[in-house]
């Protein structure tokens, strides 16, 4: 039995092996002073006090005081591994990115999986979105792409992020999951009918993080050699194929196995069957969007593959597991503004707020000096800037370089070859309320076209057996809104809904909701 164990179960057997004969280390103090007994503390006597002299004590004492860094507010339970980017198809029609620069072109690349809600010690398997973000280490900087296993988000406008964020969480009094706060939120904010639609089917119950699609989400803008621009949007499709866990084995496998996600992802790739996605994306002239019929920034909405198809680039594969998880997964930092020359942001009111929110939250939780970090560190270019001190620095803090610009010291210089893309703009300055945009239609072609009976029965089940446990009033506000999309899917919950509630309150239990592994393929859910 012990010749079976999985390669994360014999970690520290497999380092040891690997050291060969090589002679334990010498022991030492963070300094690097060797300390001579790590057992016993420094006392008077073999009862007495302990002195403050014995510094492999207070040194120890006082690092493990300071062990734990801030989770993440979101995004805290999450998966990490290494790999690379390949080149397959030329796209440098659209963009200048050296990253796409030939065929053949390899990238190194670091990944996270997450679940977006729960704490740091919550199920892998709950349903949740997961997060999928990719860092490209280029020649011209870091490119972060920080998204999402759906092509859509629950808002539109970054001004909502921090109220959604806590209606997900812990009731602030009781310090539990309340389900008045998630559906008060989503029923008040009809434009999340898409994403908690997604959320409640099949794919709300991902098969650990190789079987899920991954999505920049956001609409994104390329520009090409000639200062030539279009909007895009970034897909990532698993090779391994879609597949999603029943709600009984997801529950099952959040008492028997937490971590399966992060489990699953460490075994294939210790044992060489390194998972991988091909990436595509979807490309808009400016022309088409000013005359596109909704709002293509809308974080809420697709682009219908049938008008926009996907055009394949190239391939993600992660050969590597993080040699330790905190240097290299907890301290790994992505931040949407991180982009190299060729990819710009768009107006997506979403995206605008992360290129604040992402490295201000960085700089809280890891320091000024974050990107120092060897896992976030921009290592494939030279960087050189006027940005100086702050906590933890690790670098050479540029040397004797000057500290200021303009200067007459050959120090670093503009590169007006970088310049941003021109384009104008103009309206008058407002607060502009998209609350009432078209909430429905996608979500109606989603219930109605995408999703087969069994699924729309597993969907209703899925929403009415969460939604039961909010007030009644605003089950009805939810049920109005469903109902919006489609006559049938508003009847079906609301019949659930009568029937939990006329058995009344029941003692706590585990929640199921029936669901099938299956889900929709072809070209009618290709927009997924």
């Amino acid at each position: 039995m012990a010749q079976q164990r999985d390669k994360s179960a014999d970690q520290m057997k497999l380092w040891k092996e690997s050291r060969g004969s090589q002679k334990p280390d010498v022991l030492t103090t963070g300094g690097g002073n060797p300390i001579s007994d790590k057992l016993n503390i420094l006392t008077v006597g073999p009862r007495g006090p302990l002195l403050v002299q014995d510094v492999a004590f207070t040194d120890e004492m006082a690092h493990f005081d300071r062990e734990r860094i801030p989770e993440r507010v979101v995004h805290a339970k999450g998966a990490g591994a290494f790999g690379y980017f390949e080149v397959t198809h030329d796209i440098t029609r659209f963009t200048k990115a050296r990253v796409f620069e030939y065929v053949g072109k390899r990238t190194p690349l670091a990944v996270r999986f997450s679940t977006v809600a729960g704490e740091a010690g919550s199920a892998d398997t709950v349903r949740d979105p997961r997060g999928f973000a990719v860092k490209m280490y280029t020649e011209d900087g870091n490119w972060d792409l920080t998204g999402n296993n759906t092509p859509i988000f629950f808002i539109r406008d970054a001004m909502l992020f921090p109220s959604f964020i806590h209606s997900q969480k812990r009731n602030p009094q009781t310090h539990l999951k309340d389900p008045d706060m998630v559906w008060d939120f989503w029923a008040l904010r009809p434009e999340s009918l898409h994403q908690v639609s997604f959320l409640f089917s099949d794919r709300g119950l991902p098969d650990g993080h190789r079987h899920m699609n991954g999505y920049g989400s956001h609409t994104f803008k390329l520009i090409n050699a000639k200062g030539e621009a279009v909007y895009c949007k970034f897909h990532y499709k698993t090779d391994q194929g879609i597949k999603n866990l029943t709600v009984e084995e997801a529950n099952r496998l959040a008492a028997s196995d937490p971590d399966y996600g992060i489990h699953d992802l460490y075994e294939a790739i210790a044992n060489g069957n390194y998972p991988s996605w091909t990436f595509y994306i979807q490309v808009m002239t400016f022309e088409q969007a000013e005359k596109f019929r909704f709002n293509p920034f809308d974080l809420t909405k697709i682009w219908p593959h049938g008008e926009y198809p996907l055009i394949p680039v190239g391939k993600m594969v992660l050969n590597r597991n993080p040699v330790n998880y905190f240097a290299e997964v907890e301290q790994l930092a992505f931040d949407p503004s991180n982009m190299p020359p060729g990819i710009e942001p768009s107006p997506d009111k979403m995206l605008q707020g992360r290129l604040f929110s992402y490295p201000d939250t960085h700089r809280h939780r890891l320091g000024a000096n974050y990107l120092q970090i060897p896992v976030n560190c921009p290592y494939k270019a030279r960087v050189a800037n006027y940005q100086r001190d702050g906590p933890m620095c690790f670098s050479d803090n540029q040397g004797g370089a000057p500290n200021y610009y303009p200067n007459s010291f050959s120090a670093p210089e503009n590169q007006p070859q970088v310049r941003e893309h021109r384009f104008h703009v103009s309206g008058d300055v407002s607060r502009y309320n998209s609350s009432d945009d078209d909430n429905v239609t996608q979500v109606r072609d989603f219930y109605t076209k995408v999703l087969n009976e069994e699924e729309r029965k597993r969907l209703c089940e899925n929403i009415a057996g969460h939604l039961k446990g909010a007030q009644l009033f605003i089950q009805k506000r939810a049920v109005k809104n469903f109902s919006d999309v489609h006559p049938d899917y508003g009847a079906r919950i609301q019949a659930l809904l009568d029937k939990y509630n006329a058995e009344g309150p029941k003692k706590k239990t585990v929640k199921t909701y029936t669901q099938h592994t299956s889900y929709p393929t072809g070209n009618d859910k290709a927009n997924l």
